[in-house]
């Protein structure tokens, strides 16, 4: 099975100018993850959502911090993406995708994008119905935080190759799951890319003579409960790879919590898979 066998098409495409805000819509429409970026024909770079989820960690002060619509792609993207051929092997497309840490290939013909290869598509193709491990035998071990934690430090842990957070509460048990695309599309309060915040509201006492109360409004950043994703799909530790795939796709998402009798033993994640078939 070769590239243009699995590839998604066609490609939808963003230019150097246009702006983050944009292209975050875009992927939000199509439910892509990456958009390749396009200027009189040629391929000048790619965008994907984990560029705009880390634009969340930004060390200027609050003044110098630019809206999303005002930041063009061109600062995010990530120059010269590798490509392939249309003929290149579903299984050698699978190992690169490792090997580089890239989650969607380019498909060029003749200098031309005719699609784009990425995990979701190797899931679905027919290399994944000749998987026969279980679930225990590939799944990760889960990384965890609490449904406290800052944002700072979801952002910081999900970056050390760690995309799949598990959110648990105080007694360690299952909450949500923190993923790039909760970083990427979180809708910001204030339609920029600041660090989401909350209002708290706080009444002072009433003053004697009827002095009326003085309003305080306290803005505290926002924790990982605020952007996690619940309810949680969850998986057992038994369950074959094919069918653990087919709980992906059914609900459209990358990875399965493992579960036993109430306690989290890990996580599949669609790397797992691709692993697989890259072997």
């Amino acid at each position: 099975m070769r590239a243009v066998d699995v590839m998604s098409a066609p490609v939808y495409i963003v230019a150097p100018a246009d702006n983050v805000a944009y292209a975050r819509n875009l992927m939000l429409r199509y439910r892509v993850s990456r958009l390749p970026v396009m200027e009189e024909d040629e391929l000048r770079g790619i965008l994907t959502k984990k560029d705009i989820a880390y634009r969340l960690r930004q060390t200027e002060p609050m003044w110098r911090r630019r809206p999303i619509d005002r930041i063009p792609v061109s600062i995010l993207m990530a120059e010269n993406p590798i490509t392939v051929a249309p003929d290149t092997s579903v299984h050698d497309i699978a190992a690169m995708m490792l090997d580089r840490d890239i989650s969607g290939l380019p498909v060029v013909d003749e200098g031309r994008v005719i699609g784009i290869v990425t995990k979701l598509d190797i899931m679905r193709s027919a290399h994944v119905r000749g998987l026969f491990a279980r679930v225990d035998e590939v799944m990760e071990d889960a990384v965890t935080v609490s449904r406290y934690h800052s944002l700072d430090h979801v952002i910081d842990t999900i970056k050390g190759k760690n995309d799949k957070l598990i959110v648990v509460n105080d007694n360690g048990s299952l909450a949500g799951i923190i993923t790039e695309s909760n970083l990427a599309f979180y809708e910001y309060l204030d339609g920029r890319m600041n660090l989401p915040r909350k209002d708290v509201t706080h009444l002072r006492k009433e003053e004697p003579g009827g002095q009326k109360r003085f309003r305080y409004v306290v803005e505290v950043s926002a924790v990982a409960e605020d952007i996690m994703s619940r309810p949680v799909i969850t998986v057992s530790p038994g369950v074959s790879i094919q069918d653990a795939v087919g709980l992906m796709l059914e609900h459209q998402i990358n990875s399965l919590v493992v579960v036993e009798n109430g306690d989290i033993r890990g996580v599949l994640k669609r790397d797992d898979i691709i692993k697989e078939v890259a072997k």
